[in-house]
């Protein structure tokens, strides 16, 4: 133990940070953990700008007449806000940074399936977010994160084909990515790495990686059309040339509502690991919970019309996504009750990670019970697109999907 002890620390170690250093190095890397860290510099780089966004949403809203001199800069704010936040940061943040950088790791892989996709997933995302920001600059867009149409596709006067441009591009990122995991996990799992021993952070990431690959073409093909009737005048969307506009929410939501539970399947699956570290027992109803992941991967694709509720949808396909909403809140229940049970007679240790993981449990109930609370015809009736809807959203998204991004980034950092 003495000459153990008395052996000096080796700073010539290897490592994936330190082997090559040139810049060159980094941009054409195919080592899953440095195209992590690429991911985590983009995203938060974009994160502050997003951020950026609300702050003038925000300030304007400080006073009834609005600090902000037209209207339509309220406007581009608010879209600022949402685009980058929803498509640049919160659907890619926890898989493209901590999923790229652990699942190798945790399946025991050298790496994933296919490195040279995943470098160009990286630039994909770049390039698209690179397309986005610049439409921001470059005079803005007012349509808001859902592009809704007509207005969309035919009225606004804003950057709206540059930043669908930045979407779409971004959207082939996802795609890949959600690929490379699929792939991974299916193929290149250790001997012995059977799928009931998998990390249920890898459950999760596997539930998220279907939607990628199953909704991402979905909205791509949407937004094209969008742009197809804007540039070229063809009836699709917009009523006063044949089109119709409940089409568009119809495609739209089909994605953007599993797109919700993208972003926040991968903060459960970070969360679930958290919990069962520092409470320091194996995780209650381990199996409950890799198969809620998939449970609610396949119900998120069967829910979307429940944003449709005052859209003129039929009354009765109205109490079918009104029940199939419901359904969706028992595989969530089950996980928040199983990381509950895990925490029970836990030997548990508050450190900065664990604080995030149980904030982020206190704050996605809240966001899950006002989640049931719109499933309900009577009360979505009352309180669609107002202050309710987006405190809801924001319960989720912040209080699920940002805190545990933080919480993860702090408990895998020493990696």
């Amino acid at each position: 133990m003495t000459a153990i002890a008395e052996l000096p620390d080796d700073e010539s170690e290897t490592t994936y940070l330190n082997s090559t250093c040139t810049v060159a190095s980094w941009l054409l890397t195919r080592d899953h953990k440095r195209i992590a860290i690429l991911y985590m510099i983009s995203i938060t780089v974009l994160f502050v700008i997003g951020a950026a966004g609300a702050a003038l949403v925000r300030i304007d809203l400080l006073t009834p007449k609005g600090l902000l001199s037209e209207p339509q800069q309220y406007n581009n704010a608010f879209t600022v806000h949402g685009v980058i936040m929803v498509f640049f940061f919160l659907i890619p943040s926890i898989p493209a940074v901590l999923g790229n950088f652990l699942i190798p790791l945790m399946v025991g892989a050298r790496d994933l399936a296919f490195p040279r996709l995943n470098l160009l997933s990286w630039y994909l995302f770049v390039i698209g977010a690179t397309l986005a920001v610049g439409a921001i600059v470059f005079g803005g867009v007012d349509t808001g994160w859902t592009f809704y149409t007509p207005y969309s596709s035919t009225y606004s006067n804003s950057n709206v084909v540059l930043t669908i441009a930045g979407i779409f591009i971004a959207g082939f990122s996802s795609i890949l990515t959600g690929l490379n995991f699929i792939v991974t996990i299916h193929t290149m799992r250790a001997p012995g790495m059977t799928w009931l021993r998998l990390p249920l952070f890898c459950w999760s990431l596997y539930a998220t990686s279907v939607i990628f690959v199953l909704g991402t073409p979905v909205v791509a093909i949407t937004l094209f059309l969008v742009v197809v009737e804007r540039l070229l005048g063809i009836g699709i969307f917009d009523p006063a040339i044949g089109g119709d506009p409940v089409l568009f929410q119809h495609m739209f939501w089909f994605y953007s509502h599993p797109a919700v539970y993208i972003m926040v399947l991968p903060a459960m699956g970070v969360v679930s690991e958290i919990v069962t570290c520092f409470a320091r027992k194996r995780p209650f109803g381990y199996a409950f919970i890799a198969f809620s992941s998939v449970a609610i991967a396949i119900l998120s694709f069967f829910v979307w019309a429940h944003h449709m509720f005052d859209a003129g949808i039929s009354m009765y396909a109205g109490l079918v996504f009104s029940l199939l909403s419901f359904m969706v809140a028992i595989p969530s229940g089950v996980k928040v009750f199983a990381w509950t049970a895990t925490l029970y007679k836990g030997s548990i240790s508050l450190h900065t990670p664990m604080l995030y993981a149980l904030g982020f449990m206190g704050l996605f109930t809240m966001g899950g019970l006002t989640g049931v609370m719109l499933a309900t015809l009577g009360i979505d009736m009352h309180v669609h697109d107002t202050y309710f809807i987006i405190a809801h959203f924001h319960y989720i998204m912040v209080g699920g999907a940002v805190m545990a991004y933080l919480g993860g980034i702090h408990f895998w950092w020493p990696r």
